[in-house]
């Protein structure tokens, strides 16, 4: 039975939550992008999701921390007050390296369950678009059946780039060979920039690339398309086909990213972010921002976000115990 105490000081607690929600913000909002300009960050760091309709009248800042995997700037809303005043738009890259110093982080060796809550509150996913796997024209594969038979008739010999070891672009492809029983050479890149150059050049093979980088060389006939990693056809790629539907049954990879408070932080100051992330997302010019990178609107409530991030999480967390693959940098 709960004493009258406990109520009476868990009841001003409530009340003292939705005034400080009520007021929010009372100051400038800090929106941390732990990874460079030029990515998915600006979608809601910038004024490409114009981030003032937020309800933070114009007061606020995007700062990119773009170092040790996504960690640093993570880490810096990690050890933030709990006031809603500073957030995080976060990346699958950024959220696995913190899994993978969470649990045990030693090669091969991930285990225990992480639990994003306890160093993070999830707010709102904002989108979680699937990667393309695209191929250099010399690859004799049209298809993803094509392309595990080459693979399979040629043990060792297609190799695959991605943005670091440990991305989420490396797990996609992990996942990718574990699933299809075939031996894929890995060639981690500092950045996906990089990967794409030398994949035009011939001197990897294939990717599993945001969209964003590879759909102009696509049009332009210098890399070839073997699918998309949703589960189903992406609205705004509804000619590729998904890996799934030809060739590797029930594949699924997602680049998702989406906005976390530090945990701790209110529910209501939560909720109410969340509440305007989502009549953001309905905004036209938000969608178009969004469609340029690749990705279509996803918001949802802070307590599916957090059942998303950690299902995502334990699957590739499961994966990189199997393959060795180190998550944390």
């Amino acid at each position: 039975m709960i004493s009258r105490r406990v109520f009476v000081t868990f009841s001003f607690a409530i009340a003292a939550a939705r005034a400080q929600a009520q007021t929010f913000p009372s100051g400038q909002v800090r929106i941390v992008v732990p990874f460079p300009p030029g990515g998915a960050g600006p979608i809601v760091g910038d004024d490409g999701l114009a981030p003032q309709r937020l309800q933070m009248r114009r007061q606020h800042t995007a700062e990119h921390v773009g170092r040790a995997a996504g960690l640093i700037g993570t880490r810096q809303v990690i050890g933030s007050p709990a006031d809603g005043h500073t957030l995080l738009m976060a990346s699958t890259g950024a959220i696995l390296a913190l899994a993978g110093g969470q649990t045990s982080g030693q090669l091969g060796g991930q285990s225990g369950a992480f639990e994003v809550t306890r160093e993070l509150s999830p707010v709102s996913l904002i989108a979680a678009p699937p990667y393309i796997v695209v191929v250099n024209p010399a690859v004799p594969a049209r298809n993803t059946a094509e392309l595990i038979a080459y693979a399979k008739a040629n043990p060792g010999k297609l190799t695959f780039g991605s943005s670091g070891a440990g991305s989420a672009s490396h797990l996609s492809g992990a996942l990718f060979g574990q699933m299809a029983g075939v031996e894929l050479l890995h060639v981690p890149y500092r950045g996906t920039g990089p990967a794409v150059t030398d994949l035009l050049g011939g001197r990897i093979d294939l990717m599993f690339s945001p969209a964003l980088v590879v759909t102009p060389h696509i049009a332009a006939g210098t890399l070839r398309v073997m699918g998309v990693t949703g589960a189903a056809r992406s609205a705004l790629f509804p000619d590729f086909p998904t890996i799934a539907e030809t060739g590797l049954a029930d594949y699924q990879s997602l680049g998702w990213f989406g906005l976390f408070a530090p945990a701790g932080t209110p529910r209501e100051i939560v909720a109410k972010v969340s509440a305007d992330i989502g009549r953001v997302l309905a905004l036209p010019d938000a969608k178009q921002r969004l469609a340029e990178q690749g990705a279509e609107p996803a918001p949802n409530a802070p307590e599916a976000f957090t059942a998303f991030v950690n299902e995502d999480v334990a699957k590739w967390l499961a994966l990189a115990g199997r393959a060795g693959i180190r998550l944390s940098p």
